[in-house]
């Protein structure tokens, strides 16, 4: 059989395995090693054209614990072994520590990883050897046609000759707990008795090894040999209540977790009490003393309110955006550019100077740098992690979803609820949620469909941009009211299926 043209745009559609700025996300089952051999050469071929490599050098790979990884990962070292590079091997490891590990050595790097979405799904995430791939890279990559070799595939889009990718190195892992261990010296987090929530996250051995390298004393707790889906931003009930029960029974000034692949993290104060990801990224902000810091639309106004910073820049959701805000904010002269999520991961744009040491820049999602500043501003104020949230405008957030629920569908609805038409979208929101919320004030349709309400409260609705899911945010004085709304809300969703 003749080798045979496939472009990726095609593939996208015949695979159902999309193809976004943030790489591929699918079912497991679909993601075959020809879908993701396929992809990784569309990756290399476009930086080729575009001359992003020099040479036919290394491109490092690492993946998560999911059990599709392992395979996934031998697919992708393929494609780049047949594109004439070396794949180099980084084992298991937190996704912010390949990209860093690439950032240093000026590698691109392929992470096999569905971050926090359900084990039965999967993901590859493309990062260039100086930064994430952007909205330009993705329309650039999705209209290449690639060359497949015949014969290399059997009937089911599996690997039809054996294949054993190079060993692993610990080189990448290495890297990043030295970035923590020799910016942060002398032991900061001494005295502090901290709880570790291993689950089936990635990274849950690197992060006590960071811990414990900082001074504090360590406690693992919750490991798992079955991958669970732990969404930073839809937090579990039974994770809400195991980490109140942590607390009560060690007495810790936090505990601490990751998602899957250690790019968004959870932090729990001294009751076990998770911390939302966006008030955790104004406590980061504050302590590295971030002159600019950019953040999505669907995260906590306090971070206007609060007067900390000279600039706060407003993007659409997802690292991309956030990471094209930084570039603005850097080009419009800020020294200290910073960014975050609502599911609190935290992005640097700039070398952050602290004492005599300089924190690196790591312009991708990452856990450890706002694990590591809020505890040591814990320390440096002597309050508890429930009091350092005290000293910020009290301004509360709650978030869910609607699990099952195609994207386009709820594009539709959105659509239906608040029209182009503005006039008729205000009487049918008013309709909807005047009720339980209050008139509408006014609508952003930046990200979404995010309404503003007379008495001040928000709520949020939008997409998820890589699952089936339909999620909400609310915004409120109180946490109580935040929850409710965000209750009242869900149910209402639940009616539009």
């Amino acid at each position: 059989m003749p080798d045979r043209i496939i472009r990726i745009e095609d593939l996208m559609l015949q695979s159902r395995v999309r193809f976004g700025t943030s790489g591929a996300r699918g079912l497991a089952e679909d993601m075959t090693d020809e879908v993701c051999y396929a992809y990784t050469v569309a990756f290399i071929q476009y930086l080729e054209k575009t001359g992003q490599l020099e040479g036919k050098g290394k491109i490092a790979i690492g993946g998560d614990l999911r059990p599709s990884t392992a395979r996934i990962m031998k697919a992708v070292a393929m494609a780049i072994s047949d594109m004439s590079y070396t794949p180099e091997n980084c084992g298991q490891l937190p996704s912010p520590a390949i990209a860093y590990y690439g950032f240093m050595k000026k590698v691109p790097t392929v992470m096999v990883t569905g971050s926090h979405i359900p084990a039965d799904r999967n993901g590859i995430k493309y990062t260039k050897k100086d930064g994430e791939i952007l909205k330009d890279d993705e329309v650039a990559i999705r209209a290449q046609q690639i060359t497949m070799p015949s014969g290399l595939f059997d009937g089911e889009g599996m690997l039809s000759e054996r294949f054993e990718p190079p060993a692993q190195t610990t080189e990448a892992t290495d890297l990043y707990i030295k970035r923590y261990l020799d910016t942060f010296p002398d032991s900061p987090l001494k005295g502090k008795k901290i709880g570790v929530y291993q689950h089936s996250a990635v990274g849950r051995e690197i992060v006590i090894k960071i811990l414990k390298g900082l001074g504090a004393e360590v406690i693992p707790l919750g490991i798992s040999d079955t991958f669970i889906p732990v969404d930073t931003e839809a937090i579990r009930k039974e994770d809400i209540e195991i980490a109140k029960q942590w607390a009560e029974r060690y007495h810790f000034d936090c505990i601490i977790s990751t998602d899957g692949d250690g790019d968004r993290p959870l932090i729990g104060d001294e009751r076990g009490k998770w911390m939302r990801g966006d008030v955790a990224g104004i406590l980061c902000s504050a302590y590295l003393k971030a002159d600019a810091v950019v953040t999505p639309i669907s995260s906590n106004t306090a971070v206007e309110r609060c007067g900390l910073f000279k600039k706060v820049y407003r993007t659409r959701i997802g690292s991309p955006y956030v990471i094209e805000g930084m570039q603005r904010a850097t080009k419009e002269g800020a020294q200290r550019v910073v960014g975050y999520e609502a599911n609190g991961g935290f992005l640097l744009a700039s070398n952050i100077p602290l004492g005599n040491k300089v924190l690196n820049a790591l312009p991708t999602r990452d856990a450890m740098i706002l694990i590591i500043a809020i505890l040591i501003m814990s320390e440096e104020k002597g309050k508890k992690l429930s009091h350092l949230l005290e000293e910020l405008p009290q301004r509360f957030t709650a978030s869910s979803l609607l699990k099952e629920f195609p994207a386009e569908k709820s594009r539709t609805k959105l659509l239906e609820i608040y029209p182009k038409d503005g006039r008729k979208g205000f009487r049918i929101l008013n309709g909807i949620f005047e009720r339980d919320f209050g008139r509408v004030l006014s609508v952003d349709t930046t990200d979404g469909l995010r309404i503003y309400f007379e008495s001040g409260e928000i709520l949020h609705l939008r997409p998820s941009g890589n699952a089936p899911e339909f999620r909400c945010y609310t915004e409120a004085d109180t946490e109580e009211r935040a929850i409710k709304m965000k209750d009242i809300s869900l149910n209402i969703m639940e009616g539009w299926r």
